[in-house]
């Protein structure tokens, strides 16, 4: 992985993990938490999508869809959590 697909990684992330903390509001992490929930959602909705929306195919804005999908579904899995404890 080269530097510049690396800050595209976290690029990515941190848009999808503040659209993601704007949707499903109160569960925001600060900057730092919402890129990792970003790159997490990203590999989580690549995986749920099955790469309909990835980047090499359809661009970097539906990559930010997908990791926005991705980071929403798991910032309710957290809720959920969090709520269960």
């Amino acid at each position: 992985m080269t530097v510049e697909s690396l800050l595209i990684w976290v690029l990515i992330g941190a848009v999808a993990g503040w659209l993601a903390g704007q949707i499903i509001s109160g569960y925001g992490f600060g900057l730092v938490g919402n890129i990792i929930v970003g790159i997490l959602g990203a590999i989580f909705g690549g995986w749920l999508l099955g790469g309909y929306l990835s980047v090499t195919d359809n661009g970097i804005v539906n990559a930010i869809i997908t990791a926005t999908v991705g980071a929403i579904i798991l910032l309710f899995l957290i809720g959920l959590i969090r709520r269960a404890t």
